[in-house]
């Protein structure tokens, strides 16, 4: 029967792709809980368009639109904003060998930067450099030029650089011991 045959293959590539598409959502929206809603969601509407979808080029690329979509769709109405709850990180930190510390902290400084970004912006962002997509790849998962991708890419790379830069109020002689960044709490009376 050709329609176990399409369910059988929808439920192997989910099953090898949901780590990938949900660590991709968490990076956009920053929560884990809403990373899972967004998965659920990319992967509800895959398996509503499965016969056409699998015989994309690229289907990895093609969930991928179907992810971010679902995530810039939900950002433009606004209910993210009331009903989201940030209790737990919920992702388990490297763990603290003899530089972990540092390192800690510094991802934890470029989760708060990227926290800042524009969702257009975050979006590009990711693709970019964490999916290691092209700029042409990216501008089509987009529906954008190859211009705007890079112009966006280059404002977000230079807002992150601002926010993940120590600030220099302190003498230059003088070696800290721990750089204070300028990057602020997301939610209001939060801190990281």
């Amino acid at each position: 029967m050709a329609g176990n045959d399409d369910e059988g293959e929808f439920a192997e590539y989910a099953a090898g792709a949901l780590p990938r598409l949900r660590r991709i959502a968490f990076l956009l929206c920053q929560d884990w809980h809403r990373a899972d809603d967004l998965t659920q969601n990319a992967l509800t509407r895959l398996y509503t368009h499965w016969r056409r979808a699998r015989t994309a080029e690229n289907l990895d690329a093609y969930v991928g639109a179907i992810l971010l979509n679902a995530y810039l769709s939900e950002q433009r109405t606004g209910w993210w904003k009331r009903t989201s709850v940030r209790s737990e990180p919920g992702e388990p930190l490297p763990s603290a060998g003899a530089d972990g510390g540092a390192q800690v902290e510094e991802l934890l400084d470029l989760r708060a930067a990227l926290r800042t970004l524009a969702p257009r912006r975050r979006a590009v962002v990711v693709l970019r450099y964490y999916c290691d997509y092209s700029v042409e790849q990216t501008a089509q998962i987009l529906s954008c030029s190859t211009g705007t991708v890079k112009s966006q890419t280059s404002r977000a790379l230079t807002q992150l650089r601002n926010a993940l830069e120590p600030e220099n109020d302190s003498d230059p002689t003088e070696s800290p011991a721990k750089p204070s960044y300028r990057v602020g709490p997301s939610v209001p009376g939060r801190t990281l």
